[in-house]
């Protein structure tokens, strides 16, 4: 289920730390704590990986072992597209979080954030025959950004992720049927709001959907509130993450160690 650095490290030439690497390191670490506030966390398990700049295809990913609560910017673990680590570390790596997350960094270039999740109400969602609704507030809003991917079990297998990426396409929001919410995005805020409007839909659906059934919403209200929605604005994506990450500095976080 991991990789251990004896087993997979790429240390004949170690790749030097960036300034740029430094700032995703803490920008990811921030996010792993968000994380942790919002409930998203499945104890040591699940991932947020976020490409580090430049041109090597290198993406960093939390330590397995660790809870989100622990991960700092100096204990991530930075990774090839075939998952090995680039400098020495004294973390392993989940083998299911490295296959899923590599596919998507290694074939979507536009894709330098990618989050999985295991929510009780995104995994309900993915175990409903009907999947996600688009009768809800937010589900109304996601209507044709959402792809589907069959489950395969858990996902060690490095021959699902052609699969994977053909399920996904170019949908910004998948559900893993079975399994769990995944998004991606152009940068860490972009794919953190994608995930937001996912989640808090599988939130509206579970709740309202456990009293009676949910009023429908009109094809044409529907495309009305994607064009109104229209794509994630970068501005409006920062200012939420920032947010955020203010709440983490308040609380005296030290998510930047």
């Amino acid at each position: 289920m991991t990789l251990t650095m004896q087993e997979g490290a790429r240390l004949d030439a170690p790749i030097p730390m960036t300034d740029a690497e430094w700032q995703a390191r803490v920008q990811l670490a921030a996010c792993y704590r968000v994380f942790d506030q919002l409930g998203w966390t499945e104890m040591i398990f699940n991932h947020i990986t976020l490409r580090v700049p430049g041109p090597e295809r290198v993406f960093l990913i939390n330590p397995f072992g660790l809870m989100y609560h622990e991960v700092t910017a100096s204990n991530l673990v930075a990774v090839d597209i075939e998952g090995r680590p680039v400098r020495p570390t004294d973390h392993p790596v989940n083998r299911a979080g490295f296959v899923t997350h590599s596919a998507i960094h290694g074939h979507l270039d536009q894709a330098h954030c990618v989050m999985h999740t295991h929510t009780t109400t995104g995994m309900a969602v993915a175990c409903l025959e009907q999947g996600l609704t688009h009768d809800t507030f937010y589900g109304a809003q996601l209507q044709g950004r959402v792809a589907y991917h069959e489950f395969e079990g858990i996902t060690v297998n490095p021959d699902e992720r052609s699969r994977m990426l053909a399920s996904i396409g170019d949908k910004p929001c998948v559900i893993l049927r079975n399994h769990g919410l995944l998004t991606w995005g152009h940068d860490l805020p972009e794919a953190f709001m994608w995930l937001w409007t996912l989640q808090r839909a599988c939130d509206l659906q579970i709740a309202a959907g456990s009293v009676g059934a949910l009023h429908p919403v009109s094809a044409e209200a529907r495309a009305q509130c994607v064009r109104e929605a229209g794509p994630r604005e970068p501005a409006v994506c920062r200012a939420v993450y920032a947010a955020l990450v203010r709440k983490l500095d308040q609380a005296g976080a030290r998510y930047a160690d």
